[in-house]
């Protein structure tokens, strides 16, 4: 398990370099960049259960935080929930390679934006949230949504995040 959370924040963190560096410079007019890191997450707690799910979203917030202007802590609580969640649902229908993931990754961003939300209600200086009756969450959400088969897709191909099938099952 400890391999799967280093390579999913490896993973992660590169995600959100590319994504706060590449992405925000290609970034549509509504300022709307897809959040890569989160679909990793919600891939790696997906397949992995819970706890790999929590720990992965954690320790991957907390990096980015670090690399953030974001407050400490902010990132690491709202992935922490969000794999913790997502990891609740392992086993619960089967992973397709069109419906579940859009799905999942639809439903985490919405999420994310709530989290925000009810969290910039509480710290209204310090924690930014989704403006509901601008574009950029709705373009965010749909570039989620698009990307996430593709996404999946190709974390599909490494073998060391997905959960080992057990060998003596009867």
């Amino acid at each position: 398990m400890v391999k799967k959370v280093a390579l999913g924040v490896g993973l992660i963190v590169a995600a959100a370099l590319l994504q706060s560096t590449v992405l925000s410079g290609i970034g549509l007019r509504f300022h709307a960049v897809p959040d890569l890191a989160l679909c990793i997450l919600i891939y790696i707690a997906y397949v992995n259960g819970t706890m790999t799910g929590q720990l992965t979203g954690f320790f991957s917030g907390l990096m980015i935080d670090f690399l953030s202007a974001a407050p400490l802590g902010l990132n690491a609580f709202v992935r922490t929930i969000t794999g913790a969640l997502v990891g609740r649902l392992k086993d619960t229908f089967y992973l397709d390679n069109l419906f579940l993931p859009m799905a999942l990754c639809a439903g985490a961003t919405i999420f994310k934006a709530l989290l925000y939300f009810l969290l910039n209600l509480i710290f209204p200086t310090s924690v930014p949230a989704y403006d509901i009756f601008t574009l950029t969450l709705w373009v965010e959400l749909g570039m989620n949504t698009l990307l996430a088969p593709l996404l999946f897709a190709l974390l599909k191909l490494l073998t060391p995040l997905r959960q080992r099938q057990k060998e003596n099952a009867l």
